[in-house]
């Protein structure tokens, strides 16, 4: 368990505490008034008075920059190791001023941007006690801390936990006398305080690979979370990230329309949009000859990626090809009609289980607290079967409920009239507990849930609501699953897996693949069951995997509830070790998003949230039963008996 993450938030005053090393002698602060020139005519260095720690604390005026300042003359060892770790967490795009500080042979092998290692504290440098006399020519330094997190060389972040520990090697250089650093671990490292005021998250989008599109032809939008410095030209590097692929994780599952290779065009090194909100973005050769439709589906691309990386976002994208002529525009409000965000925008209504077991709805944009509350048409809502828990298609027309007791799994429509017939599944577990879950919908249509029977656990899949369950391949999966949410994109997948008597959230990678019966050689069994699969072409059967496993909440022991709440943010209920339960944010590489937590609440159960994020959050309290939280607003009680509250999803 890593002690020195939190959940809701980071201890940034501890942190500063800790990452302040002698700052006033190797960093300055540059204001816009005072333009880009180091200190020129803005203050002056005080020459002197004793070294004091500075805090690092994060800086919210845009209009700040801070750089680090190069090497003293005949600094000694100590003063260049302390001098270069400033100026790996400066605003210098390009670490020109850290490479001041190696030798000219370790300034052309050293790559900054091969990774990004974050540590609780900020690195801690202890000498290296043989060859540091002063006549000596030699100096090594060894940098510790605890690790936090890192970024590989596509920005992508991962949680991270243990030790770090690297050595920088020293010489004194024999033409100019100066201590300079000759051997040095590839990439940055710096702490976490100077982290996040360095560096923001962004979404890149590409396109779901391996999941049928939607009916229109249109493809999904998923989402790629990486890491970008904020006062770095983000747009620029943003759209370089994005022109470079996804990350390694996500890789398998999507696709991009820019064809492998593509980069900005060779001398263009910043991009940004036009008093028109229009951005032009120039290409080298490799997108020069690509049609209209693929290059509309690169600008939408573009335009999701660039949405929140700005306050007014892009409104148009214009793509050049490397001669200068025009490739093709794309306009924001046409984006839709290119490619599909998955997300449920606006959903029109929220469900949850009454105090008489049926499904219920409340329209979803009410903004009153006693709100109108209906049963759904159809079965589900007339009490035919009692629930204790149901999941609404993403279209709003059909619903999935699972019996009072949790053995059976019913799917009926939404329409009134509409019966339910028998269940599509049915557990043998021994006890409530011991059966189904709470089902989930993606955005295909297709109905997932996960079976607790502990003689036989699986995560099942069941294509457009019915036919024969399919059985999930889950290797690496260590544990029980105890909760299902899929993404709206189809290609990732939520689960509270226990193990233990501790349940973590982890985030999993779907893949889908066909295999013809009569070729694979499979059993007899097996291939009864592909032909009876519905919605599979006869003699197929369908393989779908959950992979690469990797848990969000390392540092929480029991996570009782978790929402999708965004393209790639969920919402989580939870207790750290000696804790209390606490509800926060968690963004599916692991990482904390920007933001306050939501307001406490107490006795939480379930939670809903909508991918759309205007919508508000739906809970059920032990205490006060069914409440939502609008925004800007406290917890307001929508009825008192009620339970497994859901959006559509």
């Amino acid at each position: 368990m890593s002690k020195g993450r939190h959940f809701v938030g980071p201890d940034r005053e501890r942190d500063g505490r800790r990452d302040g090393r002698r700052r006033e002698t190797v960093r300055a602060v540059v204001y816009a008034a005072c333009g880009t020139v180091l200190l020129a005519g803005c203050a002056s260095m005080p020459d002197s008075g004793d070294l004091r720690g500075v805090e690092s604390t994060p800086r919210q005026d845009a209009q700040v920059r801070v750089f680090a300042l190069p090497p003293h003359e005949n600094a000694p060892p100590g003063q260049i190791v302390q001098g270069f770790l400033e100026a790996l967490t400066s605003d210098d795009p390009h670490y020109e001023t850290a490479l001041k500080y190696l030798t000219a042979h370790a300034a052309k092998t050293w790559r900054p941007d091969a990774s990004t290692t974050v540590l609780d504290g900020g690195p801690t440098a202890y000498p290296v006690h043989d060859g540091t006399r002063d006549d000596s020519e030699d100096y090594a330094s060894t940098l510790t801390g605890g690790r936090f997190a890192t970024l590989d060389s596509r920005q992508s972040y991962d949680p991270a936990d243990g030790q770090y520990r690297e050595t920088l090697h020293l010489t004194r250089e024999k033409k100019s006398g100066q201590w300079r650093i000759d051997d040095l671990p590839q990439g940055i490292v710096m702490g976490k305080s100077d982290f996040l005021r360095n560096y923001t998250a962004v979404n890149k989008y590409y396109f779901a690979s391996n999941t049928p599109t939607e009916s229109n032809g249109q493809p999904v939008s998923v989402a790629d979370p990486v890491y970008v410095r904020k006062k770095v030209d983000p747009m620029t590097q943003t759209v370089s990230s994005l022109l470079a692929g996804p990350s390694r994780w996500l890789g398998p599952v999507v696709r991009s329309s820019f064809p492998t290779g593509t980069a900005l065009r060779k001398g263009v090194t910043s991009l940004t949009p036009d008093d028109q909100n229009r951005l032009t973005v120039p290409l080298n050769d490799k997108a020069s000859r690509v049609g209209s439709a693929k290059c509309t589906e690169m600008a939408a691309q573009l335009l999701y990626t660039l949405q929140d990386l700005t306050p007014t976002g892009v409104d148009e994208v214009a793509l050049q090809r490397a001669n200068g002529t025009q490739l093709c525009v794309l306009r924001k409000e046409q984006v839709a009609t290119v490619a599909a965000r998955g997300v449920v925008e606006h959903p029109e209504f929220q469900y949850f289980i009454d105090g008489k077991h049926r499904l219920v709805r409340v329209a979803g944009d009410s903004l009153e607290a006693a709100a109108d509350v209906t049963p759904v048409p159809g079965a589900l809502g007339e009490g035919e079967k009692q629930l204790r828990s149901a999941a609404v298609s993403r279209d709003e027309g059909s619903a999935a409920g699972v019996s009072l007791d949790g053995a059976s799994l019913y799917v009926g429509s939404l329409v009134s009239g509409g019966s339910l017939g028998e269940p599509v599944l049915t557990s043998q577990g021994t006890t409530k507990a011991d059966r189904l879950t709470t089902p989930s919908w993606d955005g295909d249509g297709d109905l997932w849930v996960a079976d607790r029977d502990p003689k036989k656990p699986r995560l099942l899949f069941l294509e457009k609501g019915a036919g024969e369950p399919l059985e999930v391949r889950t290797p690496g999966l260590d544990g029980h699953v105890e909760a299902v949410r899929v993404a709206a994109d189809g290609v990732r997948i939520a689960l509270i897996v226990e193990k233990d008597g501790l349940r973590s959230l982890y985030i999993g990678r779907i893949e889908r693949d066909e295999r013809s019966a009569q070729t694979s050689g499979g059993s007899a069994q097996e291939k009864t069951t592909a032909q009876q699969t519905k919605g599979q072409r006869t003699g197929e059967q369908s393989v779908v995997s959950v992979l690469e496993l990797h848990s969000v909440t390392p540092q929480l022991e029991e996570v009782t509830a978790m929402s999708w709440a965004g393209d790639s943010r969920l919402v989580v209920v939870g207790r750290e070790q000696g804790g209390v339960q606490q509800m926060g944010y968690v963004q599916v590489d692991g990482s904390t998003p920007v933001g306050s937590a939501p307001a406490a609440l107490t006795g939480v159960k379930s939670i809903a949230a909508s991918e759309d994020e205007r919508m508000p959050l739906v809970a059920y309290s032990e205490e006060d039963g069914i409440v939502r939280l609008l925004s800007g607003s406290k917890w307001q009680k929508l009825v008192k008996e009620g339970s497994a509250p859901v959006y559509p999803g």
